[in-house]
């Protein structure tokens, strides 16, 4: 396993800076936001394939300061109903994939998105219950008519690129948002769709990390490492679908925080474990959004807690058998 830093916490630097202060706190690797809504601080995609020269310019920051790229992030919402904006979301996820294959990258993280309810919608629509029946209805639409099709023809385009992997955040809001839906979407497209583990979005709907995690043997691509504390007296009164304004921390159902302050250490000690029982040897990347953190506080607390609970080394033989 490697430690990586997914690069929008550190926004507020340049890349050359962030890199070296990656490295001065042993961080092995960077995942770079490279357009959607990670943004593109630090990384234009359309810019580095107009000047080549910025690409070798960064390959020798990263063996300067002896970190690795592990993957591209581009999340967006290129199924969105909105046409523009679907078609920016697609440009920026193909430009991204350009650019990783140039970097020696073979993965890109994103979204699966989410289209509307019909033909004409402005909006996306995030179907969470079965009834009335046009729920139904909608599902049927979204993923036949537009989710699937879409990403057959992205996941043949990224072939031809170079990319190996495209490895979807489980996300509420979009239609890959647990197990079921990623294996279903992987299905329908190939295997090239993969899950990028992100636990604090799955700790909040309820389900158990180490059982996904089992349940998506062979299907995990990258792993963000990010914490959710939930609320216990305000889920009890108004359950976990919350709508309330990340920021008004002491009413919501549940926040984001950094590493270790929703979950203990133990409970990162047996997803580590459990990734690495299914044969993940992959990148550990933080993701810091933490409202009661500055970026470096959080970010620090996370590496200093991970370095302690990655496993780093294969097991060898059971000498002890």
């Amino acid at each position: 396993m490697i430690l990586s830093v997914m690069s929008p916490v550190l926004n507020e630097m340049g890349l050359e800076e962030a890199l070296q202060y990656l490295h001065s706190l042993g961080v092995d690797a960077i995942e770079l936001g490279a357009g959607g809504y990670p943004g593109k601080a630090h990384m234009d995609p359309a810019d580095y394939l107009a000047h080549p020269e910025k690409i070798d310019t960064l390959k020798g920051w990263l063996d300067k300061y002896q970190i690795k790229i592990c993957a591209l992030a581009c999340h967006g919402n290129p199924v969105h109903p909105d046409k523009e904006q679907a078609k920016a979301y697609h440009e920026d996820f193909v430009n991204a994939m350009q650019v990783a294959v140039k970097l020696g990258v073979d993965t890109i993280i994103g979204f699966s998105g989410c289209p509307g309810d019909c033909a004409d919608s402005k909006n996306p629509n995030w179907v969470t219950c079965a009834w009335p029946n046009e729920y139904q209805d909608i599902l049927d639409w979204q993923w036949n008519e537009v989710l699937i099709p879409y990403w057959k023809k992205t996941a043949a385009l990224a072939k031809e690129i170079g990319i190996k992997k495209i490895a979807f955040e489980m996300h509420p809001g979009f239609c890959v948002y647990n197990p079921k839906t990623l294996l279903k979407l992987r299905e329908a497209v190939g295997d090239i769709i993969g899950a990028n583990f992100d636990p604090s979005h799955l700790f909040w709907q309820g389900i158990e990390p180490c059982e996904a995690i089992k349940n998506l043997k062979g299907a995990i691509y990258h792993f963000h490492a990010k914490d959710t504390r939930i609320d216990p007296a305000n889920t009890a009164i108004n359950g976990v679908l919350d709508t309330g304004n990340y920021g008004d921390i002491l009413n919501r159902s549940w926040v984001f925080r950094t590493v270790g302050y929703g979950h203990a250490s133990d409970t990162w000690n047996d997803m580590i474990s459990a990734l690495k029982s299914i044969g993940y040897d992959g990148p550990i990347s933080i993701e810091h959004e933490d409202g009661l953190m500055s970026p470096k506080e959080g970010l620090e607390k996370a590496v200093a807690l991970l370095k302690n609970v990655l496993i780093y080394e294969n097991p060898g033989e059971m000498w002890w058998v």
